[in-house]
């Protein structure tokens, strides 16, 4: 085997590859940072972060696959050989990783006030309207658990046929993939880059919806989006990669440079407004005119300024329904309210 393992040395290729392995790291660190200060995930999206995961898991894999051999081969050559050779499946690997924390932070830092679904309560006197925390969990709360769910099952599915074929087939690696490990290599590069094309349009429609920033980071994609042409050249000049193991990479950098001009236009527009990323005021002091108001589209969170607060609703409270999860959780009540009369 060793005489089929003789190394390659490209040192422009190894130069490149470890200056977007420290990129890479460097890129995603402002975005994860930026939620842990705002210990906030307010503004992305479920579906954004799920078809990235999933997206960037495929492209792993694909790389994996495609290199097989090359793995394979660190078992007879030296640490150096190995890690310069294999310095692509380094990269793939992190640009997984770094993005599926953002993953686990959006769990962990989901804002806490939309969790649940919230009612209005109208007390039909002089007192103001008051917000009541349902026990029911609000639409976008049940989503993001339902997807997580779909990408650690996604990830466990595509690990396990990899390496199933990988270790049934186990050429040597001299010899060419078989035509199933081909095919299958094809269909990680093809679906990973689908999903990377279609990944950014969730969050792009989101972000243009709510007019803000959020917690999107755009030091990251200020780093990321030209970086992704020096991504599909470094795994491009690599042996034992084609089309399908760059393309993915290609797709995303010009769907983030389009969210990237997006955001730059949003904050440009908020810094004109005076209110941050989240849609408040700059000054907690500052009350916006009706003409602002009417600018913003009511971008702010609806339960921010209110007078009143939000508590665990009664039994016998008339209820003034609010939009979106609030509709959902007002039938449920009225439901049990129902229940309740008819049992007594």
């Amino acid at each position: 085997m060793s005489e089929t393992c003789t190394p390659h040395h490209d040192w422009f290729t190894a130069l490149l590859t470890g200056c977007l392995c420290a990129g890479l790291v460097v890129s995603y660190l402002p975005q994860h940072l930026r939620i842990i200060n705002k210990k906030s995930s307010e503004g992305f999206s479920p579906w954004f972060l799920l078809l990235g995961s999933t997206s960037s898991a495929a492209g792993m894999l694909n790389m994996i696959t495609m290199q097989w051999g090359i793995i394979k081969c660190c078992r007879v050559v030296g640490a150096g050989n190995c890690i310069e050779s294999a310095a692509g499946v380094v990269q793939v690997f992190l640009q997984w990783f770094m993005f599926t924390i953002i993953l686990v932070l959006y769990m962990i830092y989901y804002p806490p006030h939309l969790k649940y679904a919230q009612i209005e309560i109208d007390t039909h006197d002089s007192r103001p309207v008051q917000h009541y925390v349902t026990p029911i969990r609000s639409d976008d709360w049940r989503l993001s658990i339902t997807l997580s769910s779909v990408v650690a099952i996604h990830l466990f599915l595509l690990m396990f046929v990899t390496f199933l074929l990988l270790g049934t087939t186990n050429p040597p690696p001299h010899i060419p993939r078989t035509p199933l490990v081909s095919i299958w290599a094809t269909f990680l590069g093809v679906s990973s880059a689908i999903l990377a094309a279609i990944q950014y349009m969730p969050q792009i429609s989101r972000t243009y919806h709510s007019k803000l920033v959020g917690a999107l980071s755009i030091p990251m994609m200020c780093i990321q989006s030209p970086g992704a042409i020096a991504m599909v050249l470094s795994i491009a000049l690599r042996p034992d990669t084609n089309w399908t193991s760059w393309i993915t990479f290609a797709v995303a950098g010009a769907m983030q440079a389009t969210l990237l001009i997006m955001c730059l236009f949003w904050r440009h527009r908020q810094h004109k407004l005076g209110i941050d990323d989240f849609g408040h005021p700059l000054h907690s002091g500052d009350e916006r005119s009706f003409e602002e108001s009417e600018a913003l589209g009511g971008v702010g969170r609806p339960d921010a300024d209110t007078d009143g607060e939000a508590t665990e609703g009664g039994e016998d409270t008339p209820l003034l329904v609010k939009n979106g999860n609030g509709e959902a959780a007002g039938k449920s009540w009225r439901a049990f309210r129902w229940m309740k009369g008819r049992r007594t």
